[in-house]
């Protein structure tokens, strides 16, 4: 329990409310000696911090507990949904006219039988919805900005594997052929491949195919495969560079580089985020334990070291970090490659994968062998192979280290608006 303050004037002010005979003046002194109680304190900050502070600063959070949904999602989706459209009309503009000239400058690909150090395989299909966003041209874009800033040593090969199945061409992927190599199955193999087949087996095969034809082209060292909606951030080399230079990566099967924001919570089936959110209730608690006494002289909080107060502000603390969001306290580690966290494998998605060393055919197998079907896709797969094969590991970076910018699937049905959430 916290002790009565000791400082001269609320000693002063407990004497004069036990001294004083005026009824009215002890209970309304009687009102600031309390404040010295531990349940006031405690009391007045989680009201002051849960139901003042946080609603007002993160009503508008699209992952926080306090963001208004029927007030925000709706505007906040049209605007992303607008950005993208923009972004997807100045690609196109790009690589079609005259803004592509100026791509001359920017790697190549080459045609040299050597291995290089990364290849980075983009897995597109034509989309019968959502054509004006040109999700590849984004892609590509970026992609081409990030390989002119690494100067004239190549930090990566970059290609296009086109696994549209149907009559209709993917004049995204076809607008890019004088830029990038871009690759499809043969004629046969497409007839092959046009059996009828659930989506999921369909895309897990399309995955495949992208897998060994980056493969049997250049035998690259390691091998990072992006769905055609993964917009790479601006440290996308550097943190795969980074990651590549630590020695777990050597021993994984893959390292997920994206996992929705809207599943990056504490509270989830993850059971290593537990201890991460436990962690950080203890060192703020810390923190704030040791520091409190030189920015409290005067003990307007009557704060100790004590276990009391040390279990109270962990919980405190904790809520905090949910509430607000846990996406938001890992941007932060944005910073520096370094700060990137990596962490047991996650379930769900697969638009960016990193497979180290050969083991994007290790993955190529293993899918072979699984037919896939609604609730068990290929995320599923290889999530279960990792856990199930002895030997195998698999990770998870976190921050997501691309954004997912596709509001329309090419493989699913759409909904007439898409939201964000």
């Amino acid at each position: 329990m916290l002790g009565r303050c000791e400082c001269r004037p609320v000693q002063f002010l407990v004497w004069l409310v036990r001294a004083s005979p005026m009824p009215r003046w002890r209970a309304c002194l009687s009102l600031k000696v309390r404040w010295s109680h531990t349940a006031t304190q405690t009391l007045v900050l989680c009201v002051l911090t849960f139901c003042v502070l946080l609603p007002l600063c993160c009503h508008r959070l699209l992952y926080s507990y306090y963001y208004i949904k029927p007030l925000y999602l709706e505007p906040m989706s049209e605007e992303v949904l607008r950005q993208s459209l923009n972004r997807g009309q100045e690609a196109f503009k790009f690589w079609q006219g005259g803004g592509a000239a100026s791509s001359d400058s920017m790697p190549k690909w080459s045609d040299s039988s050597g291995h290089p150090e990364l290849l980075v395989t983009v897995v597109t299909a034509r989309r019968s919805e959502g054509q004006d966003y040109h999700y590849l041209l984004q892609v590509m874009l970026q992609l081409s900005s990030l390989l002119g800033a690494c100067g004239r040593r190549r930090c990566a090969e970059v290609l296009i594997c086109d696994v549209e199945s149907s009559s209709e061409e993917n004049q995204d992927a076809k607008l890019l052929e004088t830029h990038f190599k871009v690759v499809r199955r043969s004629p046969t193999e497409q007839q092959r491949n046009r059996e009828r087949v659930n989506t999921f087996e369909r895309e897990k095969r399309d995955y495949v195919f992208c897998l060994r034809k980056g493969w049997e082209l250049l035998r690259p060292k390691h091998t990072v495969v992006l769905e055609d909606d993964a917009l790479p951030r601006s440290d996308f080399f550097p943190v795969i560079n980074n990651l590549l230079s630590r020695p777990f990566a050597f021993h994984s099967l893959y390292v997920k580089l994206y996992h929705p924001e809207r599943l990056q919570r504490y509270i989830n089936p993850e059971p290593y985020r537990i201890l991460e959110w436990v962690g950080l209730g203890f060192v703020a608690s810390t923190a704030l334990l040791l520091t409190i006494p030189y920015w409290n002289p005067c003990c307007y909080f009557s704060l100790t070291f004590s276990a009391g107060h040390f279990l109270f502000f962990t919980l405190y603390f904790m809520a905090v970090a949910e509430l607000m969001g846990r996406h938001y306290l890992l941007e932060f580690r944005r910073l520096s490659p370094q700060l990137y966290a990596v962490s047991p494998a996650t379930e769900c998605c697969t638009p960016a994968m990193l497979y180290p060393g050969n083991a994007s055919q290790r993955v190529a197998e293993y899918l072979d062998g699984s037919f896939c079907v609604k609730g068990n896709a290929k995320d599923m797969v290889l999530y279960q192979m990792a856990r199930t094969i002895p030997g195998e590991q698999a990770h998870s970076l976190e921050p997501n280290l691309i954004t997912h910018i596709g509001a329309f699937s090419s493989v699913r049905s759409n909904p007439p608006k898409p939201k964000l959430l």
